[in-house]
C-alpha cells in the first residue's frame, strides 16, 4: 500500500522538525518497507489520524493476526516510550510485540474499538468537568496499576530520563528566567517556580515508572481489557509525577482557587499521592506550559495557563 501521513501529523512534523522532518517524510515509505520485511508485515490500511509526529497503520503478520506498526520522529518525549511499555507487559497498556532500537519503530498490540476514554477537542481540556469525574477516577485506577519499577530492560532499548533532571531544568529556566518569559510571567510566580523545584529535588518514594502525558485520550477502549493505555511519555520519577499533567488539564477548564483545591485533593486520592506534592507537580507544570506558549508566541495559550497556576498558587 501507498505510505500517506495523515495531513495534520505530516503539518507538525514540518513545523517542529524542520529539515530533520523533511527527510524523515522523505525516507519513510523505504523504511516502512524495510521493517515490514524485517518483521514479516503485509499493512492493511492507511495510517490512523490523531497523532502529532508519528506513522501508525495497522498491519497483519506472518501468523494472520493483526498489529499495529508505529514509526515515530524520536524526540525527547517518545524516545523511552518502548522502554515502558517493555516493562509494562500489558499490564494496563498495550503489548509491545517487537521494537526496532535504529528507528524507534515498534510492533504494537492494536487496541480495538480504540475509543478514547475521553476525546480532546483541544485546550483547555474537557477533563476537569464535573461529568467527567467517573472517567478521572477510572484513568487513576489505570496509572497506580502502571506504576513500577523498571524491569531487565533488553539492549538496544532506551534508558528513561529522571524526574528530578526535568526539576532541574525547571528550575533553571524559571531561576534565571530569558527576557522573554521574564516579561510576560509575574516575578513572584518564576521566584515561587524556581523555589519549589528545590522541594522536589529528593523523590518522595521510590523511583518509578511514571507518565508525562496523563490526559485520559491516551487511554483506550479495548478488546483484552476494557481500557488500555497507549503512548505513554515514561520518566523515572516519584508517584505523585503522574498528577502533575492531570490536575493541570482539569483545572483549566474552571481556573479558579476553589476549582484547583478540590481537583488536587481528589485527583490525589484516586492516585493514592501525597496532595502537596500533586500540587506542586500541576503548578510546574503549568508554569512550563506558560514557558512554551512565550517561546510559541501563542497570547491564547499563555493566558490559560497564566490562569491555571495563578488558581493553583492562590488554592
Amino acid at each position: 500500500m501507498p505510505i500517506t501521513l495523515p495531513p495534520q501529523v505530516a503539518r507538525t512534523i514540518r513545523t517542529y522538525f524542520p529539515a530533520r522532518g523533511a527527510q524523515w517524510i522523505a525516507d519513510l515509505p523505504a523504511l516502512t518497507e524495510k521493517l515490514c520485511g524485517s518483521w514479516d508485515l503485509e499493512l492493511i490500511g492507511d495510517a490512523f489520524g490523531g497523532g502529532t509526529h508519528s506513522f501508525v497503520a495497522p498491519v497483519r503478520r506472518a501468523d494472520s493476526s493483526t498489529a499495529v506498526l508505529k514509526v515515530p520522529v524520536v524526540d525527547d518525549d517518545n524516545r523511552g516510550e518502548a522502554t515502558a511499555l517493555h516493562s509494562y507487559r500489558g499490564d494496563g497498556a498495550v503489548r509491545l510485540y517487537d521494537y526496532d532500537p535504529a528507528s524507534g519503530a515498534m510492533l504494537l498490540e492494536w487496541a480495538r474499538p480504540g475509543m478514547p476514554l475521553l476525546g480532546q477537542p483541544g485546550f483547555p481540556s474537557l477533563e476537569g468537568r464535573p461529568d467527567n469525574i467517573w472517567r478521572i477516577e477510572r484513568a487513576c485506577r489505570l496509572y497506580r496499576r502502571l506504576r513500577r519499577r523498571p524491569g531487565d530492560i533488553p539492549d538496544g532499548f532506551p534508558t528513561l530520563p529522571s524526574a528530578t533532571a526535568l526539576t532541574a531544568n525547571w528550575a533553571a529556566r524559571f531561576g534565571d528566567p530569558e527576557p522573554a518569559l521574564a516579561q510576560v510571567v509575574p516575578a513572584e510566580l518564576l521566584e515561587r517556580a524556581a523555589a519549589l523545584c528545590a522541594t522536589l529535588a529528593t523523590p518522595d518514594g521510590p523511583l518509578l515508572i511514571v507518565n508525562r502525558d496523563t490526559h485520559l485520550g491516551n487511554i483506550v477502549a479495548a478488546e483484552r481489557e476494557p481500557w488500555l493505555l497507549i503512548d505513554p511519555i515514561p520518566f523515572l520519577g516519584e508517584a505523585a509525577f503522574d498528577a502533575g499533567y492531570l490536575v493541570l488539564i482539569q483545572v483549566q477548564s474552571d481556573p479558579t482557587p476553589e476549582h484547583a483545591a478540590a481537583v488536587v485533593a481528589r485527583t490525589a486520592a484516586a492516585l493514592d499521592v501525597d496532595p502537596r506534592r500533586a500540587h506542586t507537580w500541576a503548578f510546574l507544570r503549568a508554569m512550563e506550559e506558560i514557558s512554551w506558549s512565550v517561546d510559541d508566541d501563542d497570547p491564547e495559550m499563555r493566558a490559560l495557563h497564566l490562569a491555571t497556576a495563578h488558581a493553583l498558587v492562590v488554592s
